[in-house]
């Protein structure tokens, strides 16, 4: 017995000693040991970085008074006056008459009525200039601000930019009024701590906090997308309010969601602050936005349209068109080039470019570098302005089975189709019917578009096509060049 409890006393003492150790260790400094070369995953050694927010009410007590809710009106014509005494199965129907209900109380008839909406926005100068989306104001009738002290003004519109959603506001206040201070989207880095203030559903001075989900985001609403996105809560009528940065800059205009309920869904879209900078001096000095223009339609990269034009990395703006006498025209770029440096930055891809000229003023000189062959050229450039017109600008025979693999039935073009779609007659064929089981369709090619080139080599018919398609029977993908609807793209056809 005394041996069993001498053991047990020993093995007591042991773990003892083992707890004691693990907590000594516990309170250690952690040294970030490799574990073996084997091992499944490698132990971390970085430590979390100092200064993170314990709360953020400081800053929500600080910039809240800058933050406005945005009430619209807008009136609407055509609206049905409601049926009274039970609509059309009241008994008094009968009794009246049809005529009494039509006279005296309009049925039949409509009314215009007011349709209102809430938004945010948030003040940019002592002076009442306040910044909000677009959206939130287009066609408005009537802007109310509300100040968080309750006061309201009445808000004239000073300009608004749909492409970009922004607007600019301005009230006359009595006093002088709190500020925002606009900081760097550049600088902000996936990860980083941000806070909204808005007024969703109505709540106003709202305040919700997360970090940038994501940078650089294209969600399909216009040529200009590059969205911050961020998991902190937005709202229906979060719209136009600002998200800060933990030192209390603005770095994005909150603008959309992603749902499926109508609420948040921990996906919302803020339009960086630096494309907001560009838009707003603008709105206030002429109430609309002048845009460079360089006159090149472009489309991004596929990894079998790398392959096909010889790239090393998959990364630039494809040129599918120059648009005639365009800056880009003019100074030699042409279609095909590949631009992946634009004013001194490097294009990644193809929807970066479109907000780098837009950043940019007329009449800026910048320089472009394309891959060309598989050779860097540099152009220089001088941006135009961006009119109407600009913006709109773009750039016969029978049946015949093309040899191969590729499954397409071409035919030449006669002139009267040649008219038709206005093209030379001269260049290119017409694409007639694709088996639905060939690589044709899985690239993208449709039946009507008119293939002018082939490996950057020029079709003239039917017959040159073919001729084509038999000297490059050794690639795998082929480069097309195609004529959609007055529009030329490129799309990669593997073999």
């Amino acid at each position: 017995m005394k041996k069993v409890f001498k053991g047990v006393t020993i093995g007591f003492v042991a773990v003892a000693f083992l707890v004691i150790g693990m907590v000594i260790a516990s309170n250690l400094p952690f040294t970030g040991t490799q574990a073996g070369s084997d091992s499944l995953w490698s132990e971390g050694t970085a430590k979390a970085p100092a200064g993170q927010p314990v709360s953020f009410a400081d800053l929500a007590q600080e910039f809240s008074p800058a933050v406005v809710n945005v009430s619209t009106a807008t009136v609407v014509q055509g609206g049905q006056r409601a049926m009274p005494f039970g609509g059309e199965e009241s008994p008094f129907r009968e009794f009246f008459g049809e005529e009494f209900f039509r006279r005296f109380f309009g049925e039949g008839q409509t009314q215009p009525f007011k349709k209102s909406s809430l938004g945010s926005g948030f003040i940019i100068n002592p002076e009442g200039y306040i910044v909000t989306n677009n959206h939130v104001v287009a066609g408005a009738d009537e802007v109310v601000v509300i100040l968080e002290t309750g006061d309201e003004y009445p808000a004239e519109v000073k300009g608004t930019d749909e492409k970009t959603d922004l607007a600019l506001i301005k009230i006359e206040p009595k006093g002088s009024l709190p500020v925002c201070r606009l900081g760097d989207s550049d600088k902000a880095r996936v990860g980083d701590w941000v806070l909204a203030i808005g007024n969703p559903f109505g709540l106003g001075h709202t305040v919700t906090a997360g970090i940038i989900s994501a940078k650089g985001r294209e969600l399909g609403a216009g040529p200009y997308d590059d969205f911050i996105q961020t998991d902190a809560a937005i709202n229906p009528g979060n719209s136009g309010g600002p998200l800060f940065d933990t030192a209390g800059n603005v770095v994005g205009i909150n603008s959309a969601i992603y749902t499926r309920s109508g609420g948040n869904q921990g996906i919302g879209f803020a339009i960086p602050v630096n494309l907001a900078k560009a838009i707003i001096s603008q709105l206030k000095e002429k109430g609309a936005v002048t845009r460079a223009w360089l006159g090149v339609m472009i489309q991004s990269i596929t990894p079998d349209m790398q392959e096909a034009l010889g790239l090393e990395k998959r990364v630039g703006a494809l040129v599918a068109d120059v648009v005639e006498d365009s800056p880009a025209a003019k100074a030699g770029i042409v279609r095909g080039d590949v631009i992946i440096s634009f004013d001194g930055q490097k294009v990644d891809s193809q929807h970066q470019l479109p907000t780098m000229v837009a950043y940019l003023p007329v009449g800026t000189k910048v320089e472009v570098v394309v891959l060309r062959d598989g050779k860097e050229k540099t152009f220089n450039v001088t941006l135009e302005e961006m009119t109407e017109e600009t913006a709109m600008a773009g750039p016969s025979g029978q049946p015949e089975k093309m040899e191969g693999d590729l499954g397409l039935t071409v035919q030449n073009l006669t002139p009267e189709m040649a008219r038709e779609k206005g093209v030379d007659p001269a260049e290119g064929v017409v694409i007639t019917g694709i088996d639905p089981a060939s690589p044709a369709v899985e690239s993208g090619l449709r039946t009507g578009d008119i293939i002018l080139e082939v490996d950057r080599k020029p079709v003239n018919d039917a017959e040159s096509l073919s001729r084509i398609l038999k000297e490059t029977s050794g690639k795998g993908s082929l480069l097309f060049l195609v004529n959609r609807d007055g529009r030329t793209i490129f799309l990669a056809v593997k073999r």
